[in-house]
């Protein structure tokens, strides 16, 4: 349990860091192509302010740009002659008028009449065009499109994020370690106060049994002495059941504490089922109600027989035990990927129920019946079986029956 435990803080604690970690890497990933993005815009509107051509000096003379504004820290003086663009202007039919391929060498003219064809049909102002940003302008001559050559920030962008990924993958990983060092020493406080009270248990098992052993075999000398009434049937009933309880109690917390005692081999599940069906058939009319089983045959399974044995006992006593009077109570085992047993049973009450809190150690589902013998801790010992056994077992509810379906690993 305490491995168990463990483990899941350190999948949750994972899971939560890298989440944290996913969630950082997107939003650079946002931010830096925008800010690609308005850094190529910054330069073809510089471009598009002196209609088609990169300005050298503002309309004062001065060189450009100025001390602020919009160019601010993206427009250098050298960044007119660093910039790679073409201009293509059209005529009133949209067709190319001429091109202006002064300040690019990687584009033939023919491609730049194709790319401004390409942005002119996508009808917008901004995009993309392969490793060029473009924005569509009305210029003095007519309609035109400027393209700016952004490869060289898409380069350093590239990098940039690689090497924020695999900065944030290393911090994962590292964390995970820090994860997997620290996760003993988070745990601790729970298996500590677990342990004391699997310890509490078993001494309890120790210090109870043997007054109660002594009281029972009093109970028997003064019968024998006094004869029977029914005080003393009284006294022997309940220390009969806190022996049974104890003994209920010490098994949950063994079959809590290991895996390791469980006697796995294989064995017939099938008949294992139908031998437990028919155990309980005379019971079942007893009450009146109608206990059928559908089992597969031949379905050879390896665990601890006994264990499992004692695990269909379990459902089928609370199934006899919750079934409504002339009811009906099916049992079904199948195997497909991994055996399944099903165990399900009429109850008119079945709406009412809180399935989860069924295999709460002492819950009782149905509080409105009397005492009958049951602690409820029967469900949670099945529950331990199947989880030792790799498996789980679950609740449900359907058309005014309960039913509980085991499968095993």
């Amino acid at each position: 349990m305490i491995y168990s435990l463990r483990r899941k803080f350190i999948l949750i604690s994972t899971i939560s860091v890298f989440l944290v970690l996913l969630v950082i890497f997107v939003i650079l990933c946002v931010m830096n192509h925008m800010q690609l993005n308005h850094t190529m815009d910054t330069l073809a509107d510089a471009i598009v302010s002196n209609d088609g051509v990169f300005p050298r000096n503002d309309k004062a003379g001065r060189p450009f740009p100025l001390g602020g504004g919009p160019h601010r820290d993206i427009i250098t003086r050298e960044t007119p002659f660093s910039t790679r663009f073409f201009t293509v202007w059209f005529e009133e039919d949209n067709r190319v008028s001429r091109v202006n391929r002064e300040s690019v060498f990687a584009i033939t003219e023919a491609q730049a009449r194709e790319y401004a064809v390409d942005a002119l049909e996508r009808n917008r102002e901004r995009g993309w065009i392969s490793d060029y940003r473009f924005r569509v302008f009305q210029s003095d001559a007519g309609k035109a499109i400027v393209f700016v050559n952004g490869e060289m920030n898409r380069m350093m962008t590239s990098r940039f994020l690689l090497t924020a990924f695999l900065s944030l993958v290393g911090s994962g990983m590292a964390v995970l370690i820090l994860i997997i060092m620290i996760s003993k020493k988070a745990v601790y406080p729970v298996a500590e106060s677990y342990e004391k009270q699997r310890q509490f248990i078993t001494d309890a098992n120790h210090e109870l049994k043997t007054p109660l052993t002594l009281i029972l075999s009093d109970l028997d000398i003064v019968e024998a002495e006094v004869g029977k009434n029914e005080w003393l049937d009284d006294m022997r009933i309940e220390g009969e059941r806190m022996k049974t309880l104890i003994n209920q109690l010490v098994t949950l917390s063994r079959m809590d504490e290991d895996k390791a005692s469980l006697c796995l081999c294989p064995f017939d599940l099938g008949s294992a089922a139908l031998d437990t069906v028919s155990e309980f058939q005379a019971l079942a009319m007893e009450g009146k109600k109608d206990l059928k089983a559908k089992v597969e045959p031949s379905m050879e399974y390896c665990g601890d027989e006994g264990l499992i044995r004692r695990l269909l006992a379990i459902l089928l006593d609370n199934a006899v035990k919750y079934c409504d009077d002339g009811g009906k109570i099916r049992v079904t085992a199948y195997k497909k990927r991994h055996p399944v047993i099903l165990v399900e049973n009429t109850y008119e009450n079945a709406g009412n129920l809180e399935l989860e809190r069924l295999f709460d150690r002492f819950y009782r589902g149905d509080k409105s019946r009397t005492f009958d013998g049951s602690f409820g801790v029967g469900l949670s010992i099945a529950r331990a079986i199947a989880r030792n056994h790799r498996g789980d077992i679950a609740a449900y509810k359907k058309e005014g029956m309960i039913g509980f379906r085991v499968e095993l690993k």
